[in-house]
């Protein structure tokens, strides 16, 4: 056993990801949406003697007296969590490292930094028709 989903239960975790999507979307709240970090993140935590919990898919990472997380665990073994519990009950000085082990998505680095800069220009090649 390596401790992963089944891979039967990758699409109903997509469907969860569209409906929590949906009712973010819905609520204005985009704190619900979810946070993706490699589980090496959980290591310094573990050093530190934090109280640390899981079973196959839901964990709990705990600095007595001080914060606490509760964190899905995905079927390729990356931890995630609200964007909101995140901000609330994290310290802010731990930020930085939970940062440095982001899961990144597969985005366009170029959209990215144009949605970051305002009026910055991207020259990546004439335009194309979509492939759909």
């Amino acid at each position: 056993m390596t401790g992963l989903a089944e891979p039967s239960e990758i699409a109903p975790a997509a469907a969860q990801q569209r409906t929590l999507l949906a009712g973010a979307l819905a609520a204005r709240e985009p704190g619900r949406l979810q946070l993706r970090f490699r589980v090496a993140v959980l290591r310094r935590y573990r050093e530190r003697g934090a109280q640390m919990q899981r079973t196959r898919t839901v964990g709990r990472v705990a600095l007595a007296g001080r914060w606490s997380l509760d964190l899905g665990i995905a079927p390729d073994g990356t931890v995630h969590l609200p964007f909101a519990e995140f901000v609330a009950r994290l310290p802010e000085q731990e930020w930085p490292h939970w940062i440095e082990h982001l899961a990144a998505e597969p985005f366009s680095a170029a959209f990215l930094q144009m949605w970051q800069a305002a009026g910055a220009c991207i020259d990546d090649g004439e335009t194309q028709a979509w492939e759909l």
